[in-house]
């Protein structure tokens, strides 16, 4: 088989597993496990069977296509069922299903004993994996706004997994509603830029970009992709979801927040990096990517629950991969997004481990849980240490590609200080959850530290193993066709050491050192976010609910009332009809015998004069 044909297959394995678990009894719960986990599996030995195949090379993120039948054709223009692949999609691909099958075998250890509702919940990973491997891997647009979407489904059903938790349902919902913000535009600009391009095909675009002159329709339906790819991603101003979703279970996070969902956006950007460029946008991208850095770095510097940090630390660590594709460094920002999923990916799981032990998320109530717990406390240092990025780990190498590819692109200074600015506050909250987590005192009576079993451990292991190893072959390597530059790298670590001594510096061990506290009322400013919800509350929410109450009450009073009022006043005249037709029989017989001597009458006269 060809590798465009192995590409085609890879999101059908997962569907197919997805289908199968869907059909397993509730009750059937381990043999659920199993078809997920075999589902991911298989997916894995698909893309090792395509590095036997000829690929084409980073950057160019061209890739060999296979045109498969037309789906559906609109007028001349026609949806194909078509498979890209590159190297590009190939690392993509990778990280995904790698994730996707530590994510399936965590759970049967975090989830499968007491969960009733696992088989659905094995079932939905399934299909996720699936739809994020189709949008990796179309090669026309409509292809991949079906996985597009198929993700935003099983993204509600997975945040909303957990019904006995009180914020779930409402942080599935509004994980839906806000990505559905960015969707609108997404299907607008898919679809204006398609039917201009006489087809939905990445090779149909680029040929319409190249022959077209014009600018005007590039910027629209550039900024419309651009919205859908930031609600995805979590980026302002619509990165409000992500935090809530941690409602979701924590496996669900890994996967959500490493290498599927909110990847997704900026792997789209990079694809379409083009059409930025073409567009005259990447401004726009730009100043996006560095509200969304120091933003969400504040916030996870000032937030107390482990995974909230974990997730506002996602949303600054895609600005980065933003910002490179701002740049046209769009190879660094895949080497970020592969390099990000796997520490990422280690973070969450190993944050499962912690909160597990300690029954909370709260690092208020941690501390001291390395002396129980090593092999969590190692994976989760090896994890931090990417995040902060030390060398030799991935999250180093990665990070340097993006700096250093914005320092040596002109007139980007600015975007080049912010993202040094985000280096050191990066630096400060991963150290300060490192040390309120592990070190100093317990702070809750009774905490007894310890590893988690075989299924969860397991998967911390395998991803830590990466997360050091895939820095160094692709730092090393010319795989990604990057470089480092002597002076941002030496800017770089400069910040990653001042902000590591900050927290170091504040922290003493015990509970009122908490390096937060020393930003004062700015604290609670910034856990929250800067209060970013109550805005679009005040804005989008509450008239959106007066909204729908007017509507509901002109429906009922004007219209309802209307066609009802109009019930009545046939009613009314019927009973009025109906009251004159009303008598008793002798009346009836007098009337009757009355009309009949008027009308013999009538007929004498006209006789008469007649």
């Amino acid at each position: 088989m060809s590798p465009v044909a192995w590409a085609l297959a890879l999101p059908v394995v997962p569907a197919i597993a997805a289908l199968a678990g869907f059909l397993v009894p509730s009750a059937a719960r381990r043999t659920a496990a199993g078809v997920g986990i075999a589902g991911a599996a298989a997916a894995g030995v698909v893309l090792f069977l395509q590095l036997g195949q000829e690929i084409p090379e980073l950057p160019d993120t061209a890739s060999s296509t296979l045109d498969g039948p037309v789906l559906v054709r609109f007028g001349d223009v026609a949806v194909t069922l078509s498979a890209g692949v590159s190297q590009l999609t190939w690392w993509v691909a990778a990280i995904v299903v790698l994730v996707a099958l530590l994510v399936q075998v965590y759970s049967v250890g975090y989830l499968l004993k007491g969960d009733e509702r696992y088989a659905p919940y094995a079932a939905q990973i399934s299909l996720f994996t699936s739809a994020m491997l189709l949008v990796v891997v179309a090669d026309d647009l409509i292809l991949l706004l079906i996985g597009w979407e198929v993700m935003g489904a099983c993204s509600y059903l997975l945040i909303g997994h957990d019904r006995k938790l009180p914020e779930a349902p409402g942080a599935a919902v509004k994980a839906f509603l806000v990505t559905r913000v960015g969707d609108v535009g997404f299907l607008l600009g898919i679809l204006v830029l398609g039917f201009h391009a006489g087809g939905f095909r990445y090779g149909d675009i680029a040929a319409f970009m190249s022959e077209s002159t014009g600018t005007t329709i590039f910027t629209v339906t550039a900024l419309l992709i651009m919205l859908g790819a930031i609600g995805k991603s979590a980026q302002f101003p619509l990165q409000t979801w992500l935090p809530d979703a941690m409602a979701g279970p924590t496996p669900i996070s890994a996967l959500i927040h490493a290498a599927t969902m909110v990847a997704a956006g900026a792997y789209v950007l990079v694809r379409l990096s083009d059409l930025l460029v073409k567009g005259d946008v990447r401004i726009v991208l730009g100043v996006i990517a560095m509200i969304s850095m120091v933003l969400s770095a504040l916030a996870a510097l000032a937030s107390d629950d482990l995974k909230r940090v974990l997730a506002w630390s996602t949303v600054s660590q895609v600005a980065y991969m933003m910002a490179a594709v701002s740049v046209g460094a769009t190879a660094t920002a895949i080497f970020h997004l592969v390099s990000h999923g796997l520490f990422k990916a280690l973070l969450f799981l190993g944050a499962g481990a912690v909160i597990h032990m300690a029954k909370t998320n709260s690092m208020e109530r941690m501390g001291g849980l390395r002396k129980g717990a090593p092999v969590t406390f190692w994976s989760m240092t090896i994890g931090f240490a990417a995040l902060v990025g030390l060398p030799p780990l991935s999250g180093f190498f990665s990070k340097e590609h993006v700096l250093s590819g914005i320092y040596d692109t002109r007139g980007q200074t600015v975007l080049f200080v912010v993202g040094l600015v985000t280096a050191l506050l990066t630096a400060a909250y991963a150290t300060r959850a490192w040390l309120r987590t592990f070190f100093g005192e317990t702070r809750t009576e009774g905490l007894s530290a310890h590893d988690p079993g075989a299924w969860m451990l397991w998967p911390l292991v395998v991803l830590a193993v990466p997360t050091v190893g895939f820095g160094l072959f692709a730092g090393l390597t010319p795989l990604l066709h990057g470089k480092t530059h002597p002076t941002a790298m030496g800017l770089t670590m400069t910040a990653v050491a001042a902000g590591i001594g900050l927290s170091f510096g504040i922290w003493r061990g015990d509970k009122a050192a908490d390096p937060a506290r020393a930003l004062g009322p700015l604290q609670r400013v910034f856990a929250r976010g800067f209060y970013l919800d109550e805005v679009q509350n005040a804005l989008v929410v509450r008239p959106v609910y007066f909204l729908s109450r007017l509507a509901r009450r002109i429906d009922v009073s004007v219209v309802d009332g209307a066609a009802e009022g109009t019930g009545r006043g046939i009613g009314g005249l019927g009973r009025l009809v109906a009251i004159g037709h009303r008598a008793g029989i002798p009346r009836q017989v007098v009337s009757v015998l009355a009309g009949a001597l008027l009308i013999g009458a009538a007929a004498v006269v006209m006789g008469v004069w007649g």
